[in-house]
């Protein structure tokens, strides 16, 4: 029993932890981390088996490589080999170096510098490419240097996995050996792991893929990755190394998205209880009782790493301001470093004191890297004297002042470029704006107006003579950036309307709040079409296909929205505050609604949106309020899935 309540305790507190974090947008790493610090023995030691935990968290650890080896893209890091060597291997090596020097000069051991220095030299790939991602900034260039020096570190983590182990070996073996038969065995085990990937599990998943078994499939990815990591484990090598090649091996396989989204609940479930034992390493009292070593190593080391890859980036032929953006973005400790310090500890080569150290400076430095990715940009360009725009870029323009009556096109991707098609033989004039830098220098080597730079500087929008612009495409299809634009746009300028193209109509009353005038969502629009083709091929005349698909686009796409959920449909709390469901509701004599009409319901309950009314073989669309139901009748509502259950809790029971 005491093992249950453990278990309970952590659960309970893991829940409550998580919430407040997330609520407060801090990384989910954070709270795992807190929950073990306040569980442990140095917390309020309501989880005393913390070696047992730690057993079953290493599978969180494998199937986190699984899900890296899957992402893992040998083609990309090919493509990105200037940055990622020049910069991503050296900043590594560099940082390495200069960490493990300053350990040893601290009085550590070798083995004990090394980890530190690997521990330090890591950034957090998850904490970043989502920070980047949600603020639309990976195909800035301090986004792409960041992504290809978390490409090598994260290659880099492997080697470390292998060779920290080995200086727990008895002092009689030489290092060197050791390694060589290391290497002898990474061969033999890459070898046997890379034949087995290429012919014998493409095969063994599509033969799981023809039996339509969910379970099955669930069960093979499990079994795929356990199999790998044991074999590696067998030859004395990490489990990771072996959950890594196998997801690195079916990262090319046309399953590789199914792979990933099978394995996400098992590891993301395992690895928060990962890192809630390495939580309870964590010495709350080492921390109090030296606040200035804590702040001191956090400071020194963000530095260090921001400067080396500031420093590395400029080398390669980058901008000052676009080093020091990237350098900011990762000088955090990464989740990697937590996981090098659970292994060190647990071969005992880390001493705790030290280990508690780490692990607070790691805590305190991933906190403090949502604020410092949003102010990156800023502090760069503060750094640098520079304004925010390249005006050799600009010079190379035509002198768009002299526009008038133009349309702006906010990103020049597949659909700004279309639009442009359309805009030119009608000798209507416009400038786009794209922050990819290979695809304005093609537009311009054909002649297009194309700025380089982001859509939501003050600067790019008066160097496109926004003032004197008829329209504002944002063709971006990424919401959170829309918003940004639309926001910016409108503190510029009251009057200029505002299109904006959206992937669905998750956002569409948001950004219409926000001022844009008229939203366009791809999702419905492609069924607008869709639905179009089909009556025309059914023989539906023209005109009359044509009153219907503008008056649905003139009832902002009622008739689209809601629609009936299935088995994978995406239920997360965030998707759920999004989406509108359809849903039925068949009325029965113990119904309240019998014998009420539409319009008396609606009173009762004001956030009521009845879609259709179904009464025996004939369906109404639109109903009239004065419709009295009755038994039988099914009344088809939508809403948000919280809103429809109160709906049908109303119309069923009146309360």
């Amino acid at each position: 029993m005491e093992g249950y309540f453990e278990i309970l305790a952590i659960l309970t507190s893991a829940v409550f932890i998580v919430w407040l974090f997330r609520y407060l947008n801090l990384p989910a790493i954070l709270a795992y981390l807190v929950t073990g610090m306040l569980v442990g023995e140095h917390g309020f030691a309501w989880a005393h088996h913390h070696v047992d935990y730690e057993h079953f968290a290493e599978l969180g650890i494998v199937f986190l490589l699984f899900t890296l080896g899957l992402e893992f893209s040998l083609p990309k890091l090919l493509a990105m080999r200037k940055l990622v060597l020049a910069v991503g291997s050296l900043q590594v090596g560099i940082s390495l170096v200069i960490f493990i020097l300053i350990a040893l000069a601290l009085g550590q051991s070798f083995p004990s510098a090394l980890v530190i220095g690997g521990v330090l030299a890591l950034s957090s790939t998850a904490i970043v490419i989502r920070q980047l991602s949600e603020a639309g900034a990976t195909k800035r260039k301090s986004g792409q240097i960041s992504v290809s020096v978390l490409l090598f570190q994260d290659v880099a983590v492997v080697p470390l996995l292998i060779v920290i182990p080995m200086f727990a070996m008895d002092s009689d073996t030489s290092m060197g050996l050791a390694l060589l038969i290391a290497l002898v065995k990474g061969v033999f085990v890459v070898g046997v792991l890379l034949f087995t990937g290429k012919w014998l599990l493409p095969r063994l998943f599509n033969v799981i893929a023809q039996v339509r078994t969910d379970e099955l499939f669930v069960l093979t990815t499990l079994l795929v990755t356990l199999l790998a990591s044991a074999l590696t484990l067998w030859f004395g090598l990490s489990m990771a190394l072996g959950a890594f090649l196998a997801g690195m091996m079916l990262g090319e396989s046309q399953y590789k998205h199914q792979l990933e989204a099978d394995i996400r609940p098992y590891r993301d479930i395992l690895l928060g209880l990962f890192f809630v034992t390495v939580g309870m390493k964590l010495n709350i009292n080492v921390l109090i009782d030296s606040p200035l070593v804590v702040l001191g190593i956090l400071l020194s080391f963000m530095a260090v790493k921001a400067c080396v890859i500031r420093f590395l980036a400029v080398k390669a032929g980058e901008l000052p301001k676009d080093g020091w953006a990237s350098g900011f973005m990762l000088a955090q400790m990464g989740e990697f470093g937590f996981v090098l310090i659970a292994l060190a500890t647990q071969v005992e080569i880390l001493p705790m004191d030290v280990a508690s150290i780490l692990l607070g400076v790691g805590v305190l430095s991933m906190a403090i890297t949502p604020f410092m990715i949003n102010n990156a940009r800023k502090w760069s360009l503060m750094l640098t004297q520079d304004k925010g725009v390249d005006t050799t870029e600009l010079e190379t323009l035509p002198d768009n002042s002299q526009l008038k009556d133009h349309v702006i096109i906010c990103g020049f991707g597949r659909v700004g470029q279309t639009v442009s098609r359309f805009l030119k033989p009608e000798g209507i004039d416009f400038v786009a704006i794209d922050i990819d830098p290979l695809r304005v220098t093609k537009s311009r080597d054909a002649g297009e107006n194309v700025l380089f730079g982001s859509s939501r500087q003050t600067e790019l929008l008066h160097a496109a003579n926004l003032s004197e612009a008829k329209l504002v495409v944002i063709a971006f299809g990424e919401d959170k950036q829309s918003l940004d634009v639309i926001e910016k746009v409108r503190r510029l300028s009251k009057d200029v309307p505002i299109l904006v193209r959206t992937r669905n109509d998750d956002q569409l009353q948001i950004l219409k709040d926000a001022g844009a005038n008229e939203v366009v969502p791809e999702i419905l629009e492609g069924s607008l079409m869709l639905v179009s083709q089909v009556l025309s091929l059914t023989g539906v005349p023209f005109s009359r296909i044509f009153k219907r698909v503008q008056k649905e686009r003139n009832n902002h796409y009622n008739h689209l929205h809601g629609f009936y959920q299935g088995e994978h449909t995406d239920m997360s709390p965030e998707a759920i505050e999004r989406i509108e469901f359809a849903h039925a509701i068949q009325l029965t004599n113990d119904s309240y609604a019998v014998g009420h009409s539409i319009a008396e319901l609606k009173k009762g309950n004001s956030h009521m949106i009845i879609v259709a009314l179904k009464r025996g073989e004939v369906e109404t669309e639109e109903p009239d309020d004065n419709i009295v139901l009755q038994n039988q009748d099914t009344l088809i509502v939508r809403g948000k899935p919280r809103r429809v259950e109160l709906t049908e809790r109303f119309i069923q029971e009146g309360r």
